[in-house]
């Protein structure tokens, strides 16, 4: 079985974060997308939360496992699930330095797992969790960029 890695914070997880899943499922058996508890970004929903809503996502698809990702080395993470590829999401040039730079790193601590960078459909290409985040806060629309429960979600959030 073809494993592949998908490491985020994905607060909150966007139609962007799931075309990419959707692309990695195409070329993997089995994508496991590894939610980080990223406190440095300071997210605004939990671990717990993050996880919960990705999964209700997912339910039901074979191909997806959501899992928390503890605080540990992606390749090492990979390595407990067997995986050989950890899969990127590209958005703009600016994302490409820093992807470099990490691709290189993982490729020389495990030689043996790929770095895979996919780029969602162009109409996602400018969706990111933190604009999202700030359209909700305006009470904007962000039907067209997240799933339902996402969005349900987000505004329950921003009511308290």
């Amino acid at each position: 079985m073809r494993v592949a890695i998908y490491p985020g914070s994905f607060d909150p997880i966007t139609y962007g974060h799931m075309d990419i899943i959707e692309r990695g499922c195409g070329l993997f058996d089995k994508v496991v997308v590894a939610i980080a508890k990223s406190e440095a970004k300071n997210p605004m929903f939990t671990l717990e939360d993050r996880i919960n809503l990705a999964k209700s996502i997912y339910e039901g698809n074979d191909k997806v496992e959501v899992v928390g990702f503890p605080r540990k080395l992606t390749v090492d993470l990979a390595k407990d699930y067997n995986a050989c590829a950890i899969i990127r999401g590209l958005r703009a040039v600016s994302d490409f330095e820093y992807e470099f730079q990490l691709a290189t790193m993982n490729r020389s601590l495990a030689p043996d797992i790929e770095s895979i960078f996919l780029t969602p459909k162009e109409t996602l290409i400018y969706v990111s969790s933190s604009l999202i985040k700030e359209i909700s806060d305006l009470k904007g629309d962000i039907s067209k960029f997240v799933h339902p429960v996402v969005e349900k979600a987000l505004k329950a959030k921003l009511q308290t």
